[in-house]
């Protein structure tokens, strides 16, 4: 992100983030009247027990120290001597999601178990000789921790120091019984005869599916944000995204969003070698630019869900153009507000898909050039470069006999022509990349 561009954010980030006291009221203050500088300076001023040392709050966007609260921080009020605090120490970080992430697993398991057993109370009255049970999540679903975290916190409001991991749980557990639903319908159904001279029969069976209500459902039924909590709630997962490195803020400049008449309906690439033929989709078409990506828009936001579109249509024997894939990343809690989408979109996508899907570094390039002579697509998140100036997905589709990329860019059809350099491409990748990034090899 550039310095502009983090300006921006921070100034709207501390205005939200005001409502959490006077120090943090200062500290937008500071932000108003010296952007990032100035707000860096008035945290320091305004509260030196709040930061142990004032060179390592330079290493920190002062947006995420103004939005997220000691339930990532830890020890965020405490004297700063005896505490170890996650602004000083990424492992206490680190230990602080993990430990945050297992207890949201285990309330979702919970709840997977809780409606299990309501299926089966229902079953015990329904007159049915058998049930199935459609789930489709196994033992567990795909959740965006970033964004339950951040409902929690918005939920709490102004109440900030009785924010705790164990507050969280408590809320989730007692609520367990609205985390899935389910449906069902009766099916009457022949059963043939098992032997000769014997009549079929038929059987009644109730067929249920269960269904997780999702984390919109969390934000109205759950924690009940009004719609300004709603907004703080956004943005301390944006924010939350920026600190842990999974999000990416794509970065189009005015001409590239401003093209127009843009259309490349059945654009299909080719396959060349041991590549794969690719189903081409641009999130400026004309087509779906200007539709919904959460309450952004595809042409300028949404690059990871185009590229997921990409890959699925190229890969599956689902085609999924990028409106859908879009809704489907939103109502997945995979949209990341005003910065694109988390990382977690591209293997969250592919195993939905029942896709295989890796993760890869930019230090083992060979697997990336055998992924994409055996025929798998490669999706990498590249920073300011040749591909953008701020931040990117796209998708590397093959390479050449000379050991050139071809890639499929979703904002550029141009640069989708072109055969480009390894290195470039190794160069430009994420440094921060999160979820198994910055490149995910994926295949059937």
């Amino acid at each position: 992100m550039d310095q502009e561009k983090q300006e921006k954010s921070a100034a709207g980030a501390v205005e939200a983030g005001a409502k959490t006291g006077k120090a943090i009221a200062n500290i937008a203050k500071g932000a108003a009247s010296g952007g990032v500088p100035g707000a860096i300076g008035a945290a320091v001023l305004e509260n030196k027990q709040l930061i142990i040392a004032a060179g390592a709050l330079l290493l920190i966007p002062v947006l995420i120290l103004a939005m997220l609260p000691s339930i990532i921080f830890g020890s965020f009020f405490g004297d700063g001597k005896t505490d170890s605090n996650a602004i000083t120490n990424s492992a206490v970080l680190a230990g602080n999601m993990t430990d945050l992430n297992t207890s949201i697993s285990k309330v979702l398991s919970d709840g997977l178990k809780d409606v299990l057993d309501r299926i089966d109370t229902d079953f015990s009255t329904s007159g049915c000789d058998s049930k199935e049970v459609n789930n489709p999540y196994g033992s567990n679903v795909v959740y965006n921790a970033n964004t339950l975290i951040s409902m929690y916190c918005a939920h709490k409001d102004t109440d900030i120091r009785s924010i705790s991991k164990e507050d969280l749980e408590a809320i989730l557990e007692a609520r367990k019984s609205h985390l899935y639903s389910f449906s069902f319908k009766d099916d009457v159904r022949d059963v043939p005869a098992k032997k000769e001279g014997e009549k079929a029969t038929t059987t009644k069976v109730r067929v249920y599916t269960i269904s997780y209500n999702g984390e919109g459902y969390f934000a109205d039924k759950i924690f009940q944000l009004s719609e300004e909590q709603k907004s703080l709630s956004i943005q301390y997962a944006s924010n939350l995204s920026l600190l842990l490195s999974d999000g990416v803020y794509q970065g189009l400049t005015d001409t590239e969003y401003s093209a127009t008449g843009l259309s490349y309906e059945g654009v299909v690439f080719p396959s060349e070698g041991g590549s794969t033929r690719v189903v081409y989709y641009n999130q400026l078409d004309d087509r779906w630019k200007n539709a919904p990506y959460g309450t952004d828009n595809i042409g300028g936001y949404a690059c990871g869900p185009t590229s997921m579109a990409i890959v699925v249509s190229s890969l599956s024997s689902d085609t999924v153009d990028p409106i859908q894939m879009a809704k489907w990343a939103y109502e997945n809690g995979y949209w990341c507000s005003g910065s694109g989408s988390y990382h977690s979109l591209i293997p969250g996508a592919a195993k939905v898909w029942k896709l295989n899907v890796d993760g890869c570094t930019a230090s083992e390039p060979q697997r990336i050039v055998d992924a994409l002579s055996g025929g798998k697509l490669v999706v990498a998140i590249m920073t300011k470069g040749h591909f953008t100036s701020g931040g990117h997905f796209i998708v590397l589709r093959g390479v050449t006999s000379e050991g050139k990329i071809l890639v499929a860019d979703p904002a550029s059809y141009t640069r989708s022509e072109k055969e480009w350099d390894l290195n470039i491409i190794l160069n430009e990748a994420s440094k921060r990349a999160g979820s198994g990034g910055p490149f995910w090899i994926i295949g059937k």
